[in-house]
């Protein structure tokens, strides 16, 4: 079975860079035709993709969050991690990572993360 958990800091100041981890157990991040994503859902408002990273390293990203947005991973450690710059109040929402391969997908259990003062 397949888990995510995501790790990071819940408080972030406005302007600093909110910085997520995403450790994998049960499976490789590197599988074939696997994809590892991350979403968030801000109090009141839809789901928004943000990006994610395939299992050969193509990072890809949203267009509204490309110029603020960095995807990485640690394939040593089975991680992938987000980093978001210049965090706004706006960026207050709960972020998941999340595995999808077009069959099941596997949610972490997401973590909220405050932008404020």
């Amino acid at each position: 079975q397949v888990q995510l958990q995501e790790s990071g800091p819940d408080l972030v100041a406005p302007s600093q860079t909110l910085s997520l981890t995403c450790t994998v157990s049960g499976g490789s991040i590197t599988s074939k035709d696997v994809y590892w994503n991350w979403i968030r859902q801000a109090s009141g408002k839809g789901l928004e993709w943000m990006g994610g990273i395939n299992y050969d390293g193509t990072i890809y990203y949203s267009p509204t969050l490309k110029s603020r947005t960095s995807i990485s991973r640690d394939t040593s450690k089975n991680q992938f991690s987000l980093q978001l710059m210049s965090a706004t109040p706006e960026d207050t929402a709960v972020y998941y990572c999340i595995r999808m391969d077009g069959g099941m997908d596997y949610w972490g259990k997401g973590t909220l993360v405050y932008v404020s003062s």
